[in-house]
């Protein structure tokens, strides 16, 4: 099988952390900061990066222990099990998608400031362009997502030096006096504690990193160096800037300004080094999202491995070595947050929901340092944070104080706050609809829980025309005995129970208990003796050992959830003489977004399956509005053990 390939070296992995690190933060963070404390967000700065390091080296701890594609994801599974995990991935991947749209289109912003007509369709287009780009390079292979990557972070290193360079000869450290702003102790450390809230986002990314591991070289010691000399480096970079900043350029007319560092250039270098400085930034914000575009497709396919994604995305291309369909989905995905990205909303509106979720994730991943030293003792840690059960507590403590803080100090805080926890419980039904997909245990507890609701529904699920259509290809069953694998409600059974007559028998069997209860009550209004149900928690992977020997299979929206569909279509066949006639019903391509089972998708596949089965189909595919009608029809052609 086709695999990921470790081409990522300590020197480019260490530059990756750069670029996945440095993004529009370094450039509008400081101003925000200083807005809120003056000369001493530079205190915040500097717990910030207290903070990061730490953080730096419980990812490493993790990411020693597992070196895997999922990271931040795979963390959390150890740690808490699948269902939180999944949320940290669906949270991470979230996250991570609205953050690049919102630097592809504020770097865009940036550069062109201007909103006629014209100016946002040709906005628009160049953003697109990027993710276009972004994808075919992630697409084309590693070693090509590398070098876009380092030549990001060369150009992140160049810009920062470009602007602290020339501070040296105008520094005025008067500029930083008074360095406390406000006229009360309570006050000035509240307002420095706001400006952490704010400035942690510049050091959000040093966990898309982790999702690199299975491309690195020697994963579990080569990227906790990455981590930690990356964030040290980024750290004295950021605190050196602000200060060299704050000392050149008056703190409230550095706050006040929309672009404080292009402005800092023209005071120090005229106009051209504006420009440069501007074209630098674009570059610069630019390059962070290429990060997450090359990064977030594995954490898509560790999601696959295991079962809480759609599986066709754990494809890897056979000559690039990457996942190429999360990637192509990966581009759509974000696309369509850029076009959402021009609704108008502010960089900061959308900073502000983000970071509470990103803390959310954050401390998930710290937190497990702790959990998974109690639940794995054993394990092997290559590399071991220090303080490993105190400090992620005083981190998770801490965190909740931010936001706390944040709740109390910024009007529209909470609203900001509900939004951002509505995008995490979006999450629960896609977990709910991805554990149905797979797990059988799910199917029948889903099947019970909204069995009457499917029979309120039974007309657009399987209206008239279904049904009568079914019943044309099967043709005349009178006096047959039909097993219906999967009556459900019993909407099919009313109609083959009519055709069969009364001389005939229907075996209709489900996994579903409360489906059943229904199925029976209609059967009795109906008066038909010749119906046998059957229930069956295997269903999903046999057929029930009470069933005989048939003349006809009948089935709707049961394929795909068969476990194992060579297996349980060879026992069909033992139960069917040859000549006999089955008809398979199954939905695909859900409002033309989401596909079935993998085998379903194609109707290769779905021949593959049926000839080994000893079966010779056809297979008609019907568009309605909310989904496409998959129709499965033939005949048994030979014996199979």
């Amino acid at each position: 099988m086709t695999e990921l390939k470790k081409v990522l070296s300590f020197k480019v992995i260490l530059l990756i952390t750069i670029n996945s690190i440095i993004g529009s933060g370094l450039f509008f963070l400081p101003a925000i900061g200083a807005r809120y404390a003056g000369p001493a967000s530079i205190l915040a700065w500097i717990i910030v990066a207290i903070i990061t390091i730490y953080t730096a080296t419980c990812f490493a701890e993790l990411v020693s222990m597992y070196p895997k594609a999922g990271g931040i994801y795979e963390f959390s599974k150890h740690a808490y099990g699948r269902f939180f995990s999944f949320l940290v991935g669906w949270i991470a991947w979230l996250v991570g998608n609205i953050t690049t749209a919102m630097l592809i289109v504020g770097a865009i912003q940036y550069l062109l400031p201007y909103n006629a007509p014209i100016f946002v369709i040709s906005k628009i287009i160049i953003s697109l362009l990027w993710v276009v780009i972004f994808n075919v390079m992630a697409y084309r292979g590693m070693k090509t997502s590398a070098f876009m990557l380092v030549t990001f972070a060369i150009i992140t290193i160049g810009i920062i030096f470009m602007l602290m360079i020339p501070t040296i000869p105008h520094l005025n450290f008067s500029n930083l006096s008074p360095f406390f702003i406000h006229n009360s102790l309570f006050k000035n450390l509240s307002a420095i504690f706001i400006a952490v809230f704010f400035t942690s986002q510049a050091f959000f990314g040093l966990e898309s990193v982790c999702f690199l591991a299975e491309e690195t070289k020697k994963p579990e010691k080569v990227l906790p160096r990455a981590l930690l000399i990356g964030v040290t480096i980024i750290a004295g970079l950021i605190i050196l800037l602000v200060v060299t900043s704050l000392s050149t350029l008056h703190w409230k007319a550095f706050s006040l300004s929309a672009a404080p560092f292009a402005d800092l250039a023209q005071l120090l270098m005229g106009n051209w080094g504006r420009d440069i400085l501007t074209i630098g930034t674009y570059l610069v914000i630019i390059g962070a999202a290429a990060g997450w575009v090359v990064t977030g497709p594995r954490l898509i396919l560790a999601l696959t491995r295991d079962k809480l994604f759609l599986p066709q995305f754990k494809d890897i291309h056979k000559k690039y070595h990457t996942p190429h369909k999360a990637i192509i989905f990966q581009s759509i995905a974000t696309s369509m947050f850029i076009l959402m990205s021009f609704s108008g909303k502010g960089y900061e509106t959308l900073l502000e929901m983000l970071i509470p979720l990103v803390l959310i994730i954050m401390s998930a991943a710290i937190f497990a340092v702790p959990v998974l030293r109690n639940k794995k003792p054993n394990k092997k840690r290559p590399f071991k944070a220090p303080f490993g059960y105190v400090g992620p507590i005083i981190i998770l403590l801490f965190n909740i104080f931010l936001v706390f803080l944040w709740l109390t100090h910024e009007a529209g805080a909470f609203y900001l706050l509900k939004v951002g926890f509505s995008f995490i419980l979006v999450g629960i039904p896609i977990y709910l609809l991805i554990s149905l997909y797979y797990d059988p245990k799910m199917l029948r507890k889903v099947d019970d829980m909204f069995a009457y609701f499917y029979l309120l529904t039974e007309n657009i699920s399987i209206p008239l025309k279904v049904r009568k259509e079914i019943i044309r290809l099967i043709g005349n069953i009178k006096g047959k005995t039909v097993l219906e694998f999967g009556c459900s409600v019993g909407t099919m059974t009313m109609h083959l129970a009519e055709e069969v007559g009364p001389k005939g028998k229907i075996y209709a069997v489900d996994i579903s208990l409360h489906d059943l209860n229904i199925t029976k009550k209609r059967i009795k209004q109906k008066g038909h003796k010749h119906i046998k149900l059957l229930h069956d928690p295997l269903h999903s992977t046999r057929v029930h050992p009470k069933v005989p020997v048939i003349d006809i299979i009948v089935s709707v929206g049961m394929l795909g959830y068969v476990q194992h569909p060579t297996k349980v279509l060879k026992e069909m066949n033992q139960r069917l003489k040859i000549g006999d006639k089955i008809c398979f019903v199954d939905y695909d391509n859900f409002f033309g977004l989401i596909p079935n089972k993998r085998w379903l998708t194609s109707n290769e596949h779905i021949q593959t399956h049926f000839k080994e089965a000893g079966f010779k189909i056809k297979i008609v595919r019907k568009q309605s509005l909310f989904w496409q009608y998959l129709y499965i029809y033939g005949k048994k052609k030979e014996e199979v053990n």
